[in-house]
């Protein structure tokens, strides 16, 4: 192990020291190919066949498919290339550069989640000398953390596919079977703006954007009575009044004003059902007030996600790592794989409280038995 545990290092040293940061915002939005380029030149050593998959033109962001053996069933072992923006000067340590202390691993990814995939290729490499009955294919997407489009990708493309699927995000090895989607919309009204002195002369958006803002808190409440789920800390969906803009004078009746919010979902939810109950309640207060009321998706929406508790893989996590399955708040690539046909769970070193943060961390005694567990889960699916 010594010698595995020095490869694991070195080998997350250079993904990390690999900027690949994914962002809506454009001066933060980098491309994620140095981390796909190394992970298959590492794979193809170890006799893996690998496929890039390109996302954008010219290729600065792509899927990683690398497969070894063949057959209908087998295991994917998924992670995600790209981290979320950071701030320097909040790190105790180069964020671009691995950093071991206090018996962890420090740097920008080191958890969410680079630091899944050298624990993945030891597990591999276990493996190197036995014939596998069927395929190990370790995946690697691109901007899980902005727009899913790596994972949005592959399920367009059909691919790949096998038996079972886990996703490496940090979970503590605890596995996890659900969690909640995201939505993000904006509401747009246009009214007509006039003299504040006499309100008959316009139509004010402000003044609608109130009816909307309530009917939201009110559906708000009916979600949470229609679809709780005493398995979530937060036992139903949320819906946050993020940000709001509207007119440009306080003596001027407002023309137009909008409002951002976000709904996560709980499994058992539609998004789409929801975003046409919305629709069509915003088309009320429009037509009620003589408004133009308009909602807007700002973001390609995540689904909620849910593995059976009885499915097979389910069942197998929760024997192997002594936990039962649990639900989390934030989102995933999982629905994603599921709808390629995969059993799948996220299950992955470190804690998703470091995740997004300064001195984002993997403890080092989470290494060893994450390659022991992931071991044992190729043995099942593979051979």
């Amino acid at each position: 192990m010594p010698s595995t545990e020095h490869r694991i290092i070195e080998q997350l040293g250079q993904l990390i020291g690999s900027a690949s940061v994914s962002s809506t915002d454009p001066a933060w939005d980098q491309g994620n190919r140095a981390v796909i380029d190394l992970l298959a030149g590492w794979l193809s050593h170890m006799g893996f066949d690998t496929e890039i998959q390109e996302i954008t033109p010219g290729g600065n962001k792509a899927n990683l498919i690398a497969t070894r053996g063949t057959g209908p069933g087998g295991l994917v072992l998924a992670g995600h290339t790209d981290t979320v923006p950071f701030d320097e000067g909040r790190w105790q340590s180069d964020p671009l550069t691995l950093s071991e202390r206090d018996n962890r691993l420090y740097g920008l990814g080191s958890t969410d989640m680079k630091g899944f995939f050298p624990l993945a290729l030891a597990a591999a490499q276990s493996f190197a000398e036995v014939a596998l009955q069927q395929p190990l294919i370790l995946l690697a997407t691109a901007d899980e953390e902005s727009s899913m489009n790596g994972a949005r990708a592959l399920a367009a493309a059909g691919r790949p596919r096998a038996r079972a699927a886990i996703i490496g995000e940090p979970t503590s090895l605890v596995p996890v079977r659900m969690h909640k989607g995201i939505m993000m919309e904006a509401v747009h009204i246009i009214g007509r703006s006039g003299h504040s002195s006499n309100p008959a002369l316009g139509n004010n958006a402000l003044d609608g954007m109130h009816a909307v803002m309530g009917d939201l808190m009110n559906f708000r409440t009916e979600m949470a009575q229609r679809y709780g789920n005493p398995l979530f800390e937060v036992a139903h969906p949320t819906l946050n009044l993020g940000h709001i803009h509207g007119g440009d004078s306080p003596n001027r009746i407002c023309g137009k004003t909008a409002l951002h919010f976000d709904l996560r979902m709980t499994p058992g939810g539609d998004n789409a059902e929801v975003r046409e109950d919305i629709r069509q309640r915003l088309a009320v207060i429009g037509q009620a007030r003589g408004l133009d009321v308009e909602l807007r998706s700002l973001i390609h929406d995540v689904s909620p996600f849910e593995e059976a508790a009885d499915s097979e893989l389910v069942q197998l996590a929760e024997k192997l790592t002594g936990h039962s399955a649990i639900a989390v708040a934030f989102a995933t690539e999982a629905p994603f794989l599921q709808q390629l046909g995969m059993q799948t769970i996220v299950m992955g070193p470190g804690s998703i409280d470091q995740a997004h943060q300064p001195d984002e961390f993997m403890p080092l005694d989470q290494v060893r038995p994450c390659i022991a567990l992931l071991e044992q889960f190729i043995r099942h699916y593979c051979l």
